[in-house]
């Protein structure tokens, strides 16, 4: 992840005066205690893979392609892989573990093909049969031909070989082979393969889910959610729901000036009657590319809801959408934590502070050790330079919860006030501030697009616009 043009303090011009090496210390020597069940851990999608890398040791996990949608759930299937190799053998337990395939069952065996042959002989068919065959092609599609007559009809094969051949890779098509990998391979190419193998027809596509969390209340976590999805629809040009999650204290009909009969607690008190149709309709369209689902932001009435209700409705939104921003509440329960595990993308909202560190420490820490394929969660450092406040710099920030900052936002009253009492997004205000240049880029890198940044005109740097 590039930092060339994020915000740091050096663009503040402060000198940092107190000294917080001994509270740093202290922060950081807590153990995190989070008290839940360790659950599985997802995987990302890979674009490069080093072959020098030891054998031993699955592909490194870099910035997924963010032009082919989210990741989907698999559905209760039973899979079975068959391998020659040791480290194909730790590629299917890393497999096994993914998050997505909590419903599925993945069960691995030594012996490649033969061994694959011998055991269908005697026993039924798997839903999905993961073979790993090093033999010559010939061999190879002898021996899938032999397969082939102790299958069932409908099952999917999936075919990894070390040989980047054309002509063997349409011969195993034709013969109904659904997927053929060569390594090196990464856990979430083979996860993004079964999800497509299973995926439903009549909705194959699924958005990119991105959570925005605060490290702790008043960071500006809303604010960042907020102006966020205003960017992606806006300057990435990508259609976007943006899905305030905070039922009781939302902000987001405030912050955008639009009241909305039908909030997301119409939807989540009654998930089963909400279907794609449904959803469409009850999302407000603020912009051809921005549309909301509100909270009603009431403390009249309590709302017990269950977590498969928010991940119901969170999917049915994906349906329809390529990208959702979830705007999360200052919460830690069952749901918002399956929530973050399952997101694509986790943007955590932090303050140059203690609390911020050491709270954002934890969760970055525990998401990294459920998420441990995927990119770790981007940080966004938000009121940077608070006149007369002391704060932590943000290279000792970084280096303590071992996270780059994807941006650095300044203290801007002014502006993020000016945009709150008319309603308005920051780049609304004035589309060249910085705060609007780096959120911008933070919709940029989510996308994959280059986003061209507005900049002042001369006549306005005179008019002090």
């Amino acid at each position: 992840m590039s930092n060339d043009n994020a915000l740091f303090e050096d663009d503040f011009d402060m000198e940092f005066e107190d000294d917080f090496d001994s509270a740093l210390a202290s922060v950081l020597e807590e153990p995190a205690e989070t008290g839940l069940v360790d659950l599985d851990a997802p995987m990302k999608e890979v674009e490069d893979f080093d072959p020098s890398e030891s054998s031993d040791e699955t592909p490194a996990i870099t910035v997924s392609d963010l032009d082919e949608g989210g990741y989907r759930a698999i559905p209760a299937i039973s899979a079975m892989a068959f391998c020659e190799s040791g480290r194909t053998a730790a590629l299917m337990e890393a497999v096994a573990n993914d998050r997505r395939m909590a419903q599925a069952t993945l069960e691995t065996q030594g012996g490649g093909l033969e061994a694959a042959i011998t055991y269908l002989q005697e026993n039924q068919t798997p839903n999905l049969l993961i073979l790993e065959s090093s033999a010559p092609n010939a061999t190879m599609i002898a021996q899938i031909d032999e397969l082939a007559s102790h299958c069932d009809e409908g099952v999917q094969v999936m075919v990894i070989g070390n040989t980047n051949d054309i002509g063997l890779y349409r011969q195993l098509m034709a013969r109904g082979v659904s997927e053929y990998l060569v390594p090196p391979v990464a856990p979430v190419q083979i996860v993004r393969s079964i999800s497509q193998l299973f995926a439903d027809p009549d909705a194959p596509f699924v958005g990119k889910s991105i959570s925005v969390l605060g490290a702790k209340g008043g960071v500006g976590a809303s604010t960042i959610a907020h102006n966020l999805a205003w960017s992606l629809s806006e300057s990435a040009h990508v259609n976007t729901a943006l899905i305030d999650l905070d039922l009781s204290f939302g902000t987001t009909a405030l912050d955008f000036n639009h009241e909305n009969q039908q909030t997301v607690a119409d939807a989540l008190l009654a998930p089963e009657r909400v279907d794609d149709a449904v959803v469409s309709k009850l999302l407000a369209k603020v912009t051809d590319r921005l549309s909301l689902f509100t909270a009603p932001a009431t403390v009249s009435q309590i709302m017990d809801i269950p977590t498969h209700s928010y991940t119901s409705i969170i999917d049915t939104v994906r349906r329809v959408m390529p990208y959702v921003v979830l705007d999360m509440p200052h919460a830690w329960n069952e749901w918002t934590y399956q929530t973050l595990l399952a997101s694509d993308e986790v943007i955590l909202v932090c303050q140059p502070d203690l609390a911020s560190l050491r709270n954002g420490k934890n969760i970055i820490d525990e998401l990294k050790a459920q998420r441990p394929n995927d990119a770790p969660p981007k940080l966004v450092v938000n009121m940077m330079g608070v006149p007369k406040r002391p704060e932590i710099p943000t290279k000792d920030f970084a280096a303590a919860i071992d996270v780059e900052p994807s941006i650095v936002l300044p203290f801007d009253p002014q502006l993020f006030g000016t945009a709150s009492n008319n309603g308005q997004m920051i780049s609304e205000t004035d589309a060249a501030a910085e705060a609007s240049v780096a959120i911008d880029q933070l919709a940029g890198t989510l996308t994959g697009r280059e986003i061209v940044a507005q900049q002042k005109s001369l006549l306005k740097k005179l008019l002090g616009k």
